[in-house]
């Protein structure tokens, strides 16, 4: 929850807030500078990194992370320091209008609560700016080839993260001006290849797919506990089935299909790995405690 003094310091400057949302390895990185273009953006927030135009100006990447966990709390801002770093930089830069990038609009709405800034404007779905065959040709670059975008510079990357830097591409953009005339705008972005994801390292063993599972679960609602956890891989993916003790009052139903959604998001967000289908098993019913529930 935005605290109300935050909430009045946003409002008085008449910041709005943008979400691009859409599965992992959809593209929403390489489209970032032209969804920004469109409605006249001037940040972007995507996978901790808070960027300005060309430049990052705060926030480090969770592309750098060597371990899966570490991304995943990297892209939420789990860590103090990095929320309040980016905190700081929201509060001193000048803008109007900033995009957040994410897997979901849950996603999306943590990082709003932990950066202290108000809930979106508008949503944009990534199927809305993207054919079919744009999607899957990401996707395809993502699971087969290892490849993430940044959208900065090829320059940016090399000064900043140059272990993972691997490529740069320029997307074309014509932009329209009262005369009917168009000029075109040329943005480069950075391909990379993270560290978690390098080939010749992507390997998950099922002690460290259980502790993603544990810690979206945790993430998702904290009163919510993981009893067992069951997984198997087959030639569809990998097969996860989480028995959960919940408390009174949790609405079984809902609740658990989104938290379905928020652990496959996740898990193939940040390992690259197929999850063909994640089975949630309520098996016994606690007495909740004060102060604990779903955060979002």
């Amino acid at each position: 929850m935005i605290r109300p003094l935050n909430a009045i310091f946003w409002i008085l400057r008449g910041i709005r807030v943008y979400a691009l949302v859409g599965s992992t390895g959809t593209g929403k990185s390489f489209r970032a500078k032209l969804v920004a273009q469109k409605y006249g953006i001037e940040l972007i927030i995507d996978d901790g990194l808070l960027i300005r135009g060309d430049q990052l100006i705060a926030g480090k990447s969770a592309k750098k992370e060597a371990l899966y966990l570490g991304a995943v709390k990297t892209a939420i801002f789990h860590d103090k320091p990095h929320r309040d770093e980016v905190t700081r930089a929201l509060q001193h830069e000048k803008f109007r209008k900033i995009l957040i990038i994410g897997t979901s609009e849950k996603m999306v709405s943590r990082i709003c609560e932990r950066l202290q800034i108000p809930q979106p404007f508008k949503t944009i779905k990534i199927e809305d700016i993207a054919t079919k065959e744009e999607i899957e040709k990401a996707m395809q670059s993502r699971q087969i080839e290892g490849k993430h975008v940044i959208p900065v510079p090829a320059l940016e990357i090399r000064r900043n993260y140059p272990s993972i830097f691997y490529d740069s591409v320029r997307v074309f953009l014509k932009r329209s001006f009262g005369s009917g005339a168009s000029l075109p705008k040329i943005y480069e972005k950075a391909v990379v290849r993270p560290e978690y994801a390098k080939r010749g390292r992507v390997a998950i063993s099922e002690a460290a797919l259980s502790q993603m599972v544990v810690h979206c679960v945790d993430e998702y609602d904290s009163s919510v506990k993981v009893k067992r956890l069951a997984i198997r891989d087959d030639s569809h993916g990998y097969r996860i089935t989480v028995v959960l003790e919940a408390p009174y009052g949790t609405k079984l139903a809902s609740n658990a299909h989104a938290l379905q959604e928020y652990i496959v998001d996740n898990i193939e967000r940040f390992t690259g790995i197929l999850v063909a289908e994640v089975n949630i098993v309520i098996d016994r019913l606690t007495p909740r405690r004060k102060g604990k529930g779903k955060r979002y």
